[in-house]
């Protein structure tokens, strides 16, 4: 199978290593000092007991159309860098090509054949002008929810640091052929690849932890373990999390596991830095639109109020504005 892995970082690297090394002919796109290293040699994981796994027969390029059209893509990109490989994208498309969205939040494709009052309907946090809508086509799309944490060693070289889970679905529900044949080559490729009737549950699911723990730590260099045992930080998680169910079950999602449940599988993970806090102490662009944003959005069409989301949404719109404006980063350092 022809798959290429559109953001070569840390899940990029993670699937298309393991891909490659099961016989799959992997495409990297990637650019810079990645792009020269996956060239000269390969890409390397590193698993969670240390293990070097290498794969040295790969591609990478810079130019999509170079890689030419693929069986598989995997966007494996932060939600407001999608516009970004627009409308080069399309290089990599066949007519049978599928594209995988390994996104973290609510993808622009959310209301796509979702029975119902909003079903078509485009979602302007995530999608602003539609462009992304206009350019893929969303019968191309298989949803992803992505579970593993893994970080950028250098170059060319990625650490997993825990997880190997990626639920796959269609957006209609269907068990099709294509998303069957999927899970077949990542379950070959050693990942946990379940198949999901509903994926958008499976969306919220993880959605329901990320767009209340990730503002939060942003705004406060807490982590997960710290966050879960602060008794008022706890409580406005929970008061987040419920408005978010509120907003969800309107949508028609029904939650598998309980508020509580989601919460303390937070504080298993401890000491734990969220992406959007490591952004923040990077200076990178922040995942707020689709994490937190789109459930502003959504509470707005469903008629939910979420006052506590709406807050910490825009304390968190102006840190990213203050950082941007300041070409700057935070990072709590301590006292010498």
């Amino acid at each position: 199978m022809k798959i290429a892995v559109v953001g070569a970082g840390a899940i990029g690297g993670y699937l298309g290593v393991r891909l490659a090394l099961s016989g799959q002919q992997v495409t990297f796109i990637a650019r810079n000092q990645n792009l020269a290293a996956i060239r000269a040699r390969g890409f390397k994981l590193i698993d969670e007991d240390g293990r070097v796994q290498h794969a040295t027969d790969v591609r990478a390029v810079q130019d999509m159309a170079d890689a030419g059209p693929q069986d598989v893509v995997l966007l494996a990109l932060k939600a407001h860098q999608v516009r970004g490989v627009l409308p080069a994208l399309l290089d990599l498309f066949g007519p049978e090509t599928i594209l995988v969205t390994m996104i973290n939040g609510v993808p622009w494709w959310y209301f796509h054949r979702l029975a119902g009052p909003y079903e078509g309907r485009c979602l302007s946090s995530v999608d602003p002008d539609g462009a992304i809508a206009r350019y893929i086509d969303p019968e191309r799309v298989i949803g992803s929810v992505v579970y593993p944490a893994a970080e950028v060693v250098e170059p060319g070289v990625v650490r997993l640091i825990e997880g190997n889970r990626f639920t796959l679905g269609e957006p209609t529900g269907d068990r099709s052929r294509r998303v069957e044949a999927l899970s077949q080559v990542m379950t070959l490729a050693g990942f946990k690849a379940p198949v999901s009737k509903d994926i958008r549950t499976e969306i919220w699911t993880k959605l329901w932890g990320n767009l209340s723990f990730n503002p939060i730590s942003a705004l406060t260099h807490a982590t997960l373990g710290g966050i879960c045992r602060h008794p008022l930080a706890r409580e406005l998680v929970v008061d987040m999390m419920r408005e978010a169910q509120a907003v969800a079950e309107q949508l028609g999602v029904v939650f598998k596991i309980s508020l509580d449940q989601r919460i303390a599988g937070a504080a298993v993970v401890g000491a734990h830095k969220t992406s959007m806090l490591r952004d923040v102490e990077r200076g990178r662009a922040l995942e707020l639109e689709a994490l937190v944003g789109s459930v502003v959005e959504l509470g707005r069409i469903t008629g939910t109020p979420t006052p506590s989301i709406n807050a910490i949404y825009a304390a968190t719109a102006l840190l990213a504005q203050t950082l941007t404006e300041s070409n700057g980063r935070l990072e709590v350092q301590p006292l010498r």
